[in-house]
């Protein structure tokens, strides 16, 4: 069991869930089980958190009216990803669905959100008027964090970052392929910094800024802000378009229109490997990283994103810490996800030596509620199989149905 509790690995553990949050963990024999516990062994596998998306802009879910059966986060789940931060939603819609799912009526990654981020056309004249506007954001949309994009002047932007401090939000931001605009934002204590720095490599100045400031850095690769989109290079290689469970969790038509109208281009032609080397040696100069995939290829894509980290030279553990622990904390939900510690919920991966290997998910637990990894069956506390969706039958003629084979994982 990888805990991310520091460096903790427990090769031997007993892990102890009550409800939807862990209870107690340790080496076998070490932890006291109730009477009556559900016992469940799962020798030879490996345990880690849920995977944490710091940068996942939702579009695959309808807008205006709302349908529970929303296909983009429970592809999510399927692949292990158990917490979806959205910087800056398309519509209000987000909040809905944040709630739908907190509530058992949607199935799905839990998600996160700054509400609408807060852009220029607010022409803000006053500090009183942000605070005024950001009050709304915390006591309407109940939100903890507010994405600033290009608001205003240097002063106004300040005046946000002030006013979400005071307020008890969480400010992110990003720099719109501006280099001086990511450092003044960094400078002036916004807590995220979104997308690739547009300056590759970074030097040792800006390392230890990164670094010492304590900013959350998301690079988005599968984007590669200044390059080439890293996601096109994984396309050609994996041909996810005849990949089962994508095309599971995904309509035919999605699947196609994502994959099938790419580029191919030579691996040198490739910004983000170089990106992610800074990123690198951010993360190693002690500063905050987190793992992003920008909503693309919703569930693949963050996997996508941590091997794109390790071709820049991330070890898989580090890279497993940027996308667990290290993303919780960027997107200040740290003390609830993220690691496997008594309190936090019970958000697990059964998936060190290759990163992809966390593809090969044998179960995922979100909330204490243990499901089939390839399918998303339920396992506990119930047995029973996730319900047909309704992309299943749209698919092209003589195709085999991508979501047969459900109730065989039960048996």
């Amino acid at each position: 069991m990888i805990t991310e509790r520091a460096d903790e690995v427990i090769p031997n553990a007993d892990l102890l869930i009550r409800d939807d949050r862990i209870a107690a963990l340790g080496p076998r024999g070490t932890v006291v089980v109730p009477k009556g516990a559900r016992i469940r062994d799962v020798s030879g596998k490996w345990i880690v958190p849920g995977f944490v998306d710091t940068h996942d802009h939702i579009a695959d879910i309808r807008r205006g009216v709302l349908d529970f059966d929303g296909w983009g986060p429970l592809a999510n789940l399927a692949y292990g990803v158990t917490m979806a931060f959205d910087p800056s939603p398309l519509s209000i819609d987000m909040l809905a669905y944040q709630d739908a799912i907190d509530t058992g009526l949607m199935l799905g990654s839990r998600i996160a959100s700054t509400g609408p981020a807060i852009f220029s056309f607010n022409e803000f004249e006053s500090y009183a008027q942000v605070r005024a506007t950001l009050s709304r954001y915390r006591d309407d949309y109940r939100v903890g964090n507010i994405k600033m994009y290009r608001s205003g002047n240097r002063r106004v932007r300040q005046w946000i970052a002030m006013a979400a401090r005071e307020l008890g939000l969480q400010p992110t931001t990003e720099g719109a392929l501006s280099m001086k605009l990511d450092m003044s934002q960094i400078i002036d204590g916004y807590a995220g910094n979104e997308h690739a720095l547009t300056a590759v490599p970074l030097y040792a100045d800006m390392i230890a800024l990164m670094a010492k400031s304590g900013v959350g850095w998301t690079a988005t690769l599968q984007i590669t802000n200044g390059g080439s989109e890293g996601q096109d290079y994984f396309i050609v290689r994996d041909h996810p378009a005849e990949d089962p469970k994508l095309n599971r969790f995904a309509p035919r038509f999605v699947v196609d229109m994502k994959t099938r109208m790419r580029m191919y281009r030579e691996p040198d032609e490739y910004l983000f490997p170089r990106v992610a080397a800074s990123v690198t040696a951010v993360q190693r100069a002690g500063g905050l990283i987190g793992i992003g995939a920008h909503g693309e290829m919703p569930g693949l894509g963050f996997h996508w994103e941590l091997q794109a980290h390790t071709m820049g030279g991330m070890t898989p553990t580090e890279a497993l810490r940027a996308g667990t622990i290290g993303s919780a904390t960027h997107i200040g939900r740290g003390a609830d996800f993220g690691s496997i510690e008594p309190g936090k919920y019970a958000d697990l991966v059964d998936p060190l030596k290759d990163i992809s290997n966390t593809l090969a998910i044998a179960a995922v637990m979100e909330g204490g509620r243990l499901r089939d990894g390839p399918t998303l069956a339920e396992l506990w506390p119930q047995v029973r199989a996730l319900p047909r969706r309704w992309y299943c039958d749209d698919r092209p003629p003589g195709t085999p149905d991508p979501c047969s084979g459900v109730m065989a994982q039960l048996r």
